[in-house]
């Protein structure tokens, strides 16, 4: 019997030696059909390693080259819902990698890391090799993640002449470094990794002239150059009130009933927390006012917001430790604090409530991440006993994002690079919506944020309290938020040929502070860039 047994183990070896020789003989046909083919043009494959529905930049990327009429491939792993256009171009194909099998989280991590790392780098290069039906002319990836992709894009684009653009959003062992220090061998191994792979390409792309200037002199990269500068796309905008009312009337049900006594009464669908239904005449509708019923203008019905609204604060995270969560806490403290003392004091001076200098504020948080549940049990503690101040967390799908940033009156950043060298699309994406902001300060942030033009800059919690009282003090109509509200709209009405000026290098730092859409800057960078060689032999 054992003899028999192990007849029939050596024959299943035998069958499995002869099957993976057939299916390795057949990979590397198809690899060698591959290669000689000429990659497609006026076809892109963009490569996220990461929720493709989380990486709006690269699909603002991929909309863009849609818009072009390239065939455009979106690889990356599914999550979040992406933006609608990536489902409605005729161009563009998501095409989703497979996650690592499920067994992988219930083993030791000295085991898990490696498959976990082999499985991502079988299935990106079946996607880029095999799903993909014909080479496309580029490569886009972005950085980082550096490990594997970078390497991974280097070795198809050497193997089917594709041509690689690397998209410098940061850099890759800087983060590693925030975990394990700037000495340990594995950032000096991943640093190594990144200047290998990510020094040469067709195309370099940067968030930043300051990241651009790094590399260029401490790695000496070699390719075209161009710093794109994020812009939200065109669907960002202020809300009008009706935005706002139809926002809030869709998401009323989810708002937590923990703030029912703290946000005004809502009674949809002619009154949410934040607007109010008006006839003509400014009458609500479930007021009674015979004379303003006598024209037919005095049926129409418009939404306006209530003057007793809160202040909405809007901030995005990832509640990662290079976003400190616990500078926003404080400060809020602080607010909580000076606005018990300056309205208890301006309520005994003028004997009314309406004369509040400082109002409460709704404090919304947007965003995953591995510290959320740790801050936001802080957040619940002290808040019992906050009259002026609430803060929650909230999720929003992609569409709901830009118009919650459009209602909101003030934003608030806490990003801290990890190189010094990026600059946070949160920022961007609260200007497109014509959002002020309070941002975090580090070297390069001059670049984005102009100092009582578009925003204020914080280096530590009691800054941050301050800017919020200054810039909140007589609410609903703020007048030193009110003057940076107008800066953003003058700026978003600035024409390309500005536009052109102000990535040459030709600031002007005062109120005629610029601004571009994506699609402009885009056009302006990146389209001369791929079709170059296409114009060139036409």
């Amino acid at each position: 019997m054992i003899a028999g047994q192990s007849r029939d183990f050596h024959d299943f070896l035998k069958f499995a030696a002869f099957s993976f020789f057939v299916l390795l003989v057949f990979l590397v046909v198809n690899v060698f059909e591959k290669i000689r083919q000429t990659p497609k043009s006026r076809s892109v494959a963009i490569l996220v390693l990461g929720d493709v529905g989380r990486s709006p930049r690269m699909m603002y990327h991929a909309e863009s080259f849609a818009k072009l009429e390239f065939s455009t491939y979106l690889i990356g792993y599914k999550g979040s819902k992406p933006i609608h256009s990536l489902t409605s171009l005729p161009h563009i194909r998501l095409c989703y990698l497979s996650e690592p099998p499920p067994f992988i989280t219930r083993i030791p991590f000295v085991l898990a890391a490696p498959i976990k790392i082999s499985y991502q780098i079988a299935t990106i290069l079946y996607t880029l090799i095999f799903a993909i039906p014909r080479s496309p002319e580029f490569i886009m990836v972005q950085n980082p993640p550096s490990i594997p992709t970078l390497a991974l894009v280097w070795l198809v684009g050497r193997m089917t002449g594709s041509k690689v653009i690397i998209d410098w959003h940061n850099l890759g062992y800087s983060i590693l470094a925030l975990k394990l220090g700037e000495v340990h061998p594995l950032v000096k191994i991943a640093k190594r990794f990144e200047i290998i792979f990510g020094s040469s390409a067709y195309a370099h792309l940067f968030v930043t002239n300051a990241m651009r200037d790094h590399l260029v002199q401490e790695w000496g990269l070699i390719g075209h150059k161009a710093v794109l500068h994020d812009r939200p796309p065109s669907h960002f905008h202020k809300c009008s009130p009706l935005d706002v009312h139809e926002l809030f009337v869709r998401l009323g049900p989810s708002i937590s009933p923990s703030l029912a006594a703290f946000l005004p009464s809502a009674l949809p669908p002619d009154l949410t927390q934040f607007t109010e239904v008006v006839d003509y005449h400014g009458h609500p509708p479930y007021s009674t006012a015979p004379a303003s019923r006598a024209s037919d203008f005095s049926s129409m019905r418009i939404p306006r917001l209530r003057k007793d609204r809160p202040a909405l604060l809007v901030s995005s995270t990832s509640w990662t430790p290079d976003e400190d969560f616990g500078i926003l806490l404080e400060a809020l403290k602080i607010y909580e604090s000076r606005a018990r003392e300056v309205n208890v004091t301006d309520s005994k001076e003028c004997d009314s409530k309406e004369q509040q200098v400082l109002p409460r504020i709704w404090m919304v948080i947007t965003g995953k991440g591995p510290l959320k549940e740790r801050y936001m049990t802080e957040v619940k503690l002290l808040q019992q006993n906050w009259r002026y101040v609430r803060c929650t967390s909230m999720w929003l799908e992609a569409e709901d994002y830009p118009l919650l940033l459009g209602s909101a009156d003030l934003g608030v950043c806490l990003h801290s690079s990890s190189s010094a060298l990026d600059l946070p699309m949160k920022i961007v994406d609260m200007f497109g919506c014509g959002l002020p902001v309070c941002a975090l300060d580090f070297a390069c942030l001059p670049e984005l944020v102009k100092v009582r033009i578009n925003g204020l800059i914080f280096q530590n919690a009691s800054q941050l309290a301050v800017h919020l009282e200054t810039l909140l003090t007589s609410f609903p109509s703020p007048p030193a938020l009110e003057a940076l509200r107008k800066s953003l709209q003058r700026a978003s009405q600035v024409p390309l040929n500005v536009e052109h000026r102000v990535h040459n290098h030709e600031h002007q730092e005062g109120a005629d502070w610029e601004w571009g859409s994506w699609s402009e800057n885009w056009n302006r960078v990146v389209k001369p860039l791929v079709l170059r060689d296409a114009e060139r032999f036409s």
